[in-house]
């Protein structure tokens, strides 16, 4: 049945989408950011002013929820800084309301060494500092589950979709699509594994909704949308009825200054993930849930598109 649910980072990308897909399916929810990003919180939400690091606050404000959703994503160049505190202070919320706390994977634990297919048991070896601290943060989620706070962890690839900023796909690629071009990271015949968020969002509802049934540390693949760059570009040039010119990253200028442009330095600790071809397989999610959202990938391109203000096909 819905319960009460509050979302760490409610005005940024997931948590937004979030916030509105469990508002939707029923729940209370209670929407955390801080003051100057309350405008960017799900409507028909209750919007609660803190700064997440504020451990006092975050417990308080848990109180009487029954699910956690540590949403909150600082910028790359302050990971090092407040990944682990706000991971703390997640679990201390959690603990002290007897919620269940859940926690959006990513890609970097398994580094450039990763393998074309990802699943729960694929091993982890980081390569990036970021890949590090997420471990390390997984870690601390599963040593809390063994002391009675139940965990859930959902990993998905590169978010897009939903609206909002901040993804490789607004931020990089799509920059110019006024200009008929395309900026891709990588070269264009690598599979790389991207999460729409309105889905993703879905798939949160049910993990949720089936947490009791779930092991006290559960972990979760999402499968997305794995698709090439190429098929990236072509969704867009059906989407928008024009024809583009895909053009590559400069990555050897972002290297060159990376050691005095500090996010320069993090983007290129991750490029791998546009070289390195990789899928997430999602079949223990659909044992668990069964059968979750899935847009067609040409459906949700189109709609991220319109989302951004790009002209479309008419």
């Amino acid at each position: 049945m819905p319960g009460r649910i509050l979302v760490l980072g409610a005005a940024g990308r997931l948590g937004r989408i979030a916030a509105e897909a469990f508002r939707n399916a029923g729940w209370t929810v209670a929407s955390l950011t801080r003051g100057r990003s309350i405008g960017g919180v799900a409507p028909q939400t209750e919007p609660v002013i803190a700064d997440a690091r504020d451990t006092d606050a975050v417990v308080a404000a848990a109180r009487g929820a029954d699910v956690i959703l540590h949403a909150v994503n600082p910028p790359y160049t302050q990971w090092s800084r407040l990944t682990l505190p706000l991971t703390d202070t997640a679990i201390a919320a959690a603990r002290a309301a007897g919620a269940t706390l859940m926690f959006p994977g990513n890609l970097y634990n398994y580094g450039r060494g990763m393998p074309a297919v990802i699943d729960e048991t694929t091993p982890m070896h980081p390569t990036a500092h970021k890949g590090v601290l997420r471990i390390e943060a997984e870690g601390r989620l599963r040593d809390a589950a063994a002391e009675g706070v139940r965990s859930i962890v959902l990993r998905a690839g590169d978010f897009y979709g939903g609206g909002g900023l901040g993804s490789w796909f607004d931020r990089i690629i799509v920059k110019e699509l006024g200009n008929r071009r395309v900026t891709y990271p990588g070269p264009l015949d690598v599979v790389h594994e991207w999460a729409y968020l309105p889905d993703l969002g879905a798939a949160l509802v049910a993990l949720a909704e089936a947490r009791q049934r779930l092991e006290p540390f559960a972990e979760f693949g999402f499968a997305g949308h794995a698709v090439t760059g190429a098929e990236l570009v072509t969704a867009m040039v059906k989407s928008t009825g024009r024809n583009l010119r895909a053009t590559t990253m400069p990555w050897w200028m972002i290297r060159l200054l990376s050691p005095v442009v500090p996010i320069f330095r993090e983007l290129s600790e991750v490029a791998y993930l546009w070289t390195v071809p990789h899928r997430i397989a999602g079949d223990k999610l659909r044992a668990s849930i069964g059968d979750i959202a899935a847009t067609p990938f040409q459906v949700a391109v189109t709609a991220a598109l319109a989302e951004l203000g790009a002209p479309l096909r008419r």
